[in-house]
């Protein structure tokens, strides 16, 4: 399968949320809540824009000491996080994951 999104809305909340999935299915970037789908549909454009420009990334670490990392808006909004990583490489390897497949993933829409 290709590398794509995928919009759902969580039973918890009442939220959407969108992940971006990489071919082999992995979750590589997931968003925050949003009250309205087209909320959600704009953080995808949003992704499909600032993903391929590493000025977007922010790398960080958790309060357990594993690397992630966020991508930010040109606005410092964070479109999404990523998975915690066992190494920093991981983590930099995930950020190339979602340079690679951010702009040109398509949407499906689960909800």
């Amino acid at each position: 399968m290709a590398a794509h999104y995928e919009i759902f809305r969580s039973s918890q909340n009442n939220q959407y949320y969108f992940h971006l999935k990489a071919p082999n299915g992995e979750i590589i970037l997931a968003s925050e809540g949003y009250i309205q789908k087209t909320g959600c549909e704009n953080g995808i454009a949003s992704c499909k824009t600032h993903s391929p420009y590493d000025q977007y990334y922010d790398k960080r670490v958790a309060q357990n000491l594993r690397p992630y990392f966020v991508l930010r808006a040109a606005n410092n909004q964070i479109i999404g996080t990523s998975q915690t990583y066992s190494s920093a490489y991981a983590r930099d390897q995930g950020i190339v994951a979602v340079k690679t497949y951010g702009s040109t993933a398509t949407t499906i829409d689960m909800t």
